[in-house]
């Protein structure tokens, strides 16, 4: 037999299943501790009551860490950034950063003649002399971890790479993290998240180092991986050098479960959850992806994640005793000690939820007394929230179907106004599925020059590009498939000849090897 195991570190709980190909044959919810790993060794135990750890063929981790230490701005360490364009430069790195990040991250940027125009042509020689001063200062400034950014990287790789050598050359003990390797076309958002990701490098050692430890202390010797954004899986040795991957893995492992649980792969997805409620579309089984610069945690980043639109409401979310305002507070995960179903004295969404109908937890007696007309009133609020995300996250006008999934699932189901709703049997750990049926991905995002070659040649390169970058990645060569691609002409550069191409294949992992994600 060969397993795969699925576990998803939430704010609340931290859930996990067993799979068996698309059958779930194990689930748990346990709370999220102070340390994640507590919980998800709890978890771990709980799943693997009767399942010989010899039978698992691999372990998928979608984890909170990331995005949690830039959110509150713990964990990270300092990064000198360099950014490699014509100086001067008016517009200076982490220019519009909120206030609480910027010294946590420090400031030290430096400019260094080098880069490339739009259609790949070099803007001039890199200023090597300038870029060893460059190094002396970083070395002196004690810093560790170097966001290197160059003008048109995602065109024309090379004076990225060839700054890289330089620097690794002159400074071997430091880390470089390369823009072309993590963001998109636009220098600033590709920079914000470069050095994002060269922030979050010393967390990520220690993070991975406690998930192999608590994974062995399970008793499972298999790879691990962790989830992307994108909802595909890396390998423990690239998310050390990438962890910006895995910050919205979420709400993405949320999506892809929701579409493995009911086997539909073009839907609305609404994830329910303690805290809040996040509402993405589902396009050929994987969650769509924004294709603008998104905020994170007030830093503007252009990165692959989902566009997903999360609310203030969830399971604990408070309201008011008239049922007229609902949140955006909440009891988070103290809802088992504060809401009055679980003898608190906190009115809650799940209280109200309750009382109306919805699938019973605690003691739905301490509810029965709720006023029918409040408790009406709350459910009608929830229900036009709802209704409006999921109007916002739809591409078209004709009917969508929407599935609704995570723990606080079945409190929608009471919701006036929302009719037609899919919730799955396992909608509670729809995370967690999602994580242990990742595949892997490749993708490419770049501006062509259309001189000497046509649109759809440029295409097709982009397409057989990104299905080689899947297969290295350890997607089965016989069923990686591109799931989605676009490309954009810019008119406004060169004459009309060149144009943005966005290609992502995907394809599940061989099931004869367990050994092939390892090889990325």
């Amino acid at each position: 037999m060969s397993y795969r195991i699925g576990i998803d570190v939430g704010g609340t709980n931290t859930d996990a299943v067993v799979l068996d190909g698309r059958e779930v044959l194990a689930a748990t919810k346990t709370p999220t501790t102070e340390d994640v790993t507590i919980g998800i060794l709890a978890a771990l135990t709980d799943v693997l009551r009767d399942v010989d750890t010899a039978d698992v063929s691999s372990v998928f981790i979608g984890t909170t860490h990331f995005i949690n230490a830039i959110a509150q701005a713990r964990g990270l360490e300092q990064v000198a950034v360099v950014r490699l364009a014509t100086p001067p430069q008016s517009m200076l790195p982490m220019l519009d950063w909120p206030d609480h990040l910027k010294p946590v991250v420090g400031d030290r940027f430096y400019v260094c003649a080098g880069g490339a125009q739009f259609d790949g042509r070099s803007l001039g020689e890199l200023d090597e002399v300038g870029l060893r001063a460059i190094a002396k200062q970083i070395a002196e400034s004690g810093v560790r971890h170097i966001a290197l950014s160059s003008v048109f990287s995602t065109v024309n790789p090379e004076p990225e790479l060839a700054a890289e050598r330089l620097l690794l050359d002159e400074l071997p003990d430091v880390t470089v993290t390369r823009s072309g390797l993590v963001g998109r076309v636009g220098l600033l958002e590709r920079e914000n998240a470069t050095i994002l990701n060269a922030a979050l490098l010393g967390l990520a050692g220690r993070v991975i180092d406690g998930l192999e430890q608590v994974v062995a202390q399970a008793g499972i010797h298999a790879p691990v991986l962790l989830s992307q954004n994108d909802g595909t899986v890396m390998t423990l040795d690239r998310a050390r050098s990438f962890p910006i991957f895995t910050i919205a893995s979420g709400p993405t492992n949320s999506m892809r479960g929701a579409a493995l649980l009911t086997g539909i792969d073009d839907a609305v997805v609404v994830d329910v959850g303690g805290t809040t409620t996040d509402v993405g579309l589902l396009q050929n089984g994987f969650p769509r992806e924004s294709t603008v610069a998104m905020s994170l945690a007030g830093v503007r980043s252009n990165f692959r994640i989902p566009d997903v639109l999360s609310m203030a409401l969830g399971g604990g979310t408070l309201v008011s005793a008239d049922g007229g305002t609902v949140g955006p507070e909440s009891v988070g995960y103290r809802i088992t000690s504060q809401a009055r179903l679980f003898g608190g004295d906190t009115l809650t969404f799940s209280d109200v939820a309750v009382a109306a109908g919805a699938a019973p937890m605690g003691d739905p007696g301490r509810v029965a007394d709720l006023d029918p007309t409040a408790v009406r009133r709350a459910l009608e609020v929830a229900a036009d929230r709802v209704a409006q995300a999921v109007e916002k996250a739809k591409l078209q006008a004709s009917a969508t179907p929407v599935i609704v999934v995570g723990g606080g699932a079945p409190l929608l189901a009471v919701a006036p106004g929302l009719t037609d709703l899919v919730i799955p049997e396992q909608a509670g750990v729809a995370n967690a599925v999602g994580a242990a049926f990742a595949e892997a991905g490749g993708e490419v995002d770049r501006v062509y020059n259309l001189l000497g070659s046509s649109r759809a040649e440029a295409l097709a390169e982009a397409k057989a590009e990104a299905i080689a970058r899947a297969v290295e990645a350890g997607a089965d060569l016989g069923q990686v498939r591109v799931v989605d691609a676009d490309d954009v002409p810019l008119t406004h550069l060169g004459g009309g000849s060149a144009v943005h191409i966005r290609v992502k294949a995907a394809g599940p992992f061989p099931t004869s090897n367990s050994e092939t994600p390892e090889r990325n």
